[in-house]
């Protein structure tokens, strides 16, 4: 690992703590969606709309899935295509620095945001209000890290044919909503049509909301879900590499 790397990942992690509105959303939102959602009386009971599971495991699961989103395709297509606007990654191409030696720093940290984020909400859940670790603690480690490079390599695509900051903010919102809507966080699945189910079976949030809900309860997750993620994760990130621009021109 060059010393260069670190420093940058170092002034990257230190950038990303300064910035408080990030901070409320990758780690505040999720836990106090749990939270607020865990305060309806009965709703830690076992909920016939939710195929029988309880609604706090329901819930802290949706709060995993939304962070992945919130990182993977709204701050880090914003903050690449903002460093790229200004004419950052350009200049570091005269310097001992390379460009790509600062989007892997800034992917690295935008990783372990991830994974303490879903520590966060993981924790939170078990302390404040019994919901189980996850039985399968194996397969959700599998299933969080396809979960994470199946949706970053999407959002690093939204970066790639995005050449500002508005146009990347606007296309990752737009794939967002998407996301989650065909994933079952504002209608659960088991709600949806047939039709729709299977879609949202094909999205990336969606086959990872299924492994990581799976692995949580004890269920060996489909291979079907990491197939669906691994493959999102391969041609999203091949399409963002060829058409990657360090320069908005």
């Amino acid at each position: 690992m060059s010393n260069g790397f670190v420093k940058l990942a170092l002034v990257e992690t230190r950038l990303f703590l300064r910035d408080k509105l990030a901070l409320i959303g990758v780690f505040g939102f999720p836990v106090g969606l749990v939270i607020g959602f865990s305060q309806i009386p009965g709703f830690g009971k076992p909920q016939a709309s939710l195929g029988g599971e309880p609604g706090t495991e329901y819930v802290a699961a949706l709060g995993v899935a939304i962070c992945l989103a919130a990182i993977a395709l709204q701050g880090l297509p914003a903050v690449i295509a903002q460093y790229r606007e200004r004419g950052i990654l350009r200049r570091l191409g005269v310097t001992p620095v390379r460009p790509l030696t600062l989007l892997t720093a800034k992917l690295s940290v935008w990783v372990a945001v991830a994974v303490v984020s879903t520590a966060i909400v993981v924790v939170v859940s078990r302390l404040a209000f019994h919901v189980p670790l996850p039985t399968e603690p194996g397969w959700f480690m599998v299933s969080l890290a396809f979960a994470i490079a199946s949706l970053i390599a999407l959002g690093m695509l939204v970066t790639a044919v995005s050449p500002t900051v508005r146009g990347a903010g606007g296309l990752g919102m737009v794939l967002w909503f998407a996301n989650m809507f065909l994933a079952g966080v504002w209608v659960p699945a088991s709600q949806m049509s047939p039709g729709l189910r299977k879609i949202g079976n094909l999205t990336p949030l969606g086959s990872a909301l299924h492994a990581l809900r799976d692995s949580w309860q004890g269920i060996d997750p489909r291979l079907e879900y990491l197939g669906i993620m691994a493959a999102w994760a391969m041609i999203a990130g091949g399409l963002a590499a060829r058409f990657f621009r360090w320069d908005k021109v």
